[in-house]
């Protein structure tokens, strides 16, 4: 008897008459892109060619892993994702968390940091320090890394618009600190096209931000060859409310735009390819997020070896970062959000994450509290140590579900990204408002679906409780505003402003140039040009980016 036979036996004999006396909790039961999952999974479901196909870990095409021993050898890198008030604050706040296990630290920069203000312009009234910490000039990265030393540290820092000015402002303090660039590790997230698509935060038109990010992929090639000088960001995607297919595919389409413009600007791939790193969400979901991790890697492996023809096997390989599911918290019981991050983190860490942040359970409120933070370290470090999902390589391999769900995934992002491509491309589907429109018909079903009852949100649509206490919240002190105006009249009263002056016209004729501006702007962040000055600098040379609406 065949097994496709074996399972029709069993459907009629063995399941039709248990559910007529206990019928199922709904008609479907679909995952978040839509597969409609069945009662069971059977060797039937398998891709025919899974296991050939699918490689062994740390050979093409990299379902399986990007390393041969996976977390057997080293575990994931374990970052959280902090920074609030002054760097001061911060800087405290690192220390902690590195002293309590962390192995990598993740800088948040404020609103006005990530769109280019300094602390002191009119337009950062009431945001500093707020989602994040402020940084306007060297002192405050300095003071924001003080006793960290960078040649021991992995840095990823959150930040876009600005990145070749964070960067610069990073270099220089390893510089003051004794430690050469070619030693830096880390990333910088770089990724100006889904600030198009899901955030916002951008500055500058397309042409320019997309000359920022190649110039600085060249920079690094010379001067850091350590550094990821981009991670291609799926998460803010994921959190606009895409389905995990959307993900995969928008992330890598973005990713096929930047090899592009880099190749466009006369780099080879195979010299900047293996410094992209990705940076996806993890959602409640499970066994589609372990799947959506494996189809990413097995399809930018193709991407990167058979459209751009990389020869090094390290341009093949998605090495990705990964984020709990922010939108997924609740305010609503706000302890309900340690289960919620802990399956998300094990499906990451199942799905092979090079490092991860697991959210806190208060973030829906507000900034974390130190034990939150605590309590979500703790979290990743429980599932590294003690529960055995780290001792294997891709313990879900050849699971019929996984296996089933990795192919459709593969499957239907691979045909999302050919209908970008036949639109001309991840920026013209963005300019025409495909991909904008796209998440929004996802987030719009998902959440007719929580409202008519049928996504069910515990505290929040089912299992509420009345009356609940606040929990113990962090408070940014808004004096620090103030503070951080008193530290920038000051720099600007006491530096060289006639050599600030030549600097800013300097980088302004760059700009209007092709030259590679990473150089002029560490030259300016090294003789206390602002970060609000380099960036108002290049607005006046660049413009500054103003979308059509999208209704």
């Amino acid at each position: 008897m065949s097994i496709l036979e074996h399972r029709q036996r069993w459907q009629v004999q063995t399941l039709e008459p248990a559910l007529k006396r206990a019928p199922q909790r709904r008609a479907e039961f679909t995952t978040s892109s839509g597969f409609v999952l069945p009662t069971v999974y059977t060797s039937a479901d398998l891709p025919a060619d899974y296991e050939e196909e699918g490689g062994l870990p740390g050979e093409y095409p990299f379902r399986r892993g990007v390393q041969p021993s996976m977390y057997r050898s080293r575990l994931w890198t374990m970052r959280q994702y902090a920074g609030f008030g002054t760097a001061q604050e911060s800087n405290q706040r690192y220390r902690f968390l590195l002293s309590q296990g962390q192995s990598g630290l993740s800088v948040a920069f404020d609103l006005p940091t990530q769109i280019g203000y300094d602390a002191d312009d009119p337009m950062a009234e009431g945001e500093v320090g707020k989602v994040g910490v402020s940084i306007s000039s060297i002192h405050d990265m300095m003071t924001l890394f003080d006793q960290i030393p960078l040649d021991k540290v992995s840095t990823s820092m959150t930040i876009n618009a600005p990145a070749t000015v964070l960067l610069a402002l990073y270099i220089v303090t390893a510089r003051r600190q004794g430690v050469d660039s070619k030693l830096l590790r880390g990333t910088v997230q770089n990724d100006i096209l889904k600030e198009y698509i899901a955030r916002g935060t951008y500055i500058y038109p397309p042409a320019a931000s997309m000359r920022l990010i190649t110039d600085l992929f060249g920079y690094c090639k010379e001067h850091v060859p350590n550094w990821n000088t981009i991670s291609i960001s799926g998460y803010h995607i994921r959190e606009a409310g895409s389905t995990a297919v959307q993900e995969v595919a928008f992330t890598l389409a973005n990713g096929i735009a930047y090899v592009e413009a880099a190749l466009s600007a006369g780099l080879t791939v195979d010299e900047f390819a293996p410094q992209l790193s990705f940076f996806f969400n993890a959602h409640n979901n499970f066994l589609e997020e372990v799947a959506k991790f494996r189809a990413a890697r097995q399809l930018w492996a193709q991407i990167m070896r058979e459209r751009f023809g990389a020869k090094d096997p390290r341009s093949w390989m998605l090495r990705f970062h990964t984020q709990t599911g922010g939108s997924t918290l609740t305010a609503q019981q706000p302890e309900n959000n340690i289960v919620r991050v802990t399956i998300q983190a094990l499906a990451a860490v199942l799905g092979g994450t090079q490092s991860l942040h697991t959210n806190s359970m208060d973030e829906a409120l507000a900034l974390p509290t130190e034990k939150a933070v605590q309590v979500a370290l703790r979290t990743q470090q429980i599932i590294a140590y003690e529960s055995g999902v780290a001792d294997t390589v891709d313990p879900l391999a050849g699971s019929y579900a996984i296996e089933a769900l990795t192919a459709r995934i593969t499957e239907q992002a691979r045909a999302l990204i050919q209908r970008i491509d036949d639109l001309g491309g991840a920026l013209r589907a963005i300019e025409e408002g495909f991909v904008n429109y796209e998440i929004q018909d996802a987030a719009y079903a998902y959440q007719q679906a929580v409202e008519r009852g049928e996504q069910i949100i515990v505290g929040v649509n089912q299992f509420i409780v009345e009356d609940e206490s606040e929990p113990e919240l962090l408070r940014v002190d808004p004096a620090i505003e103030a503070q951080a105006r008193q530290r920038l009249a000051h720099l600007r009263a006491t530096r060289d402003n006639e050599r600030v002056s030549a600097l800013r016209d300097h980088l302004a004729q760059a700009a209007r140039g092709k030259d590679n501006l990473m150089p002029i702007i560490i030259e300016c962040v090294d003789h206390d040009v602002t970060l609000g000055e380099i960036c108002h600098t290049m607005r006046a040379v660049f413009g500054e980016y103003r979308p059509d609406a999208i209704l």
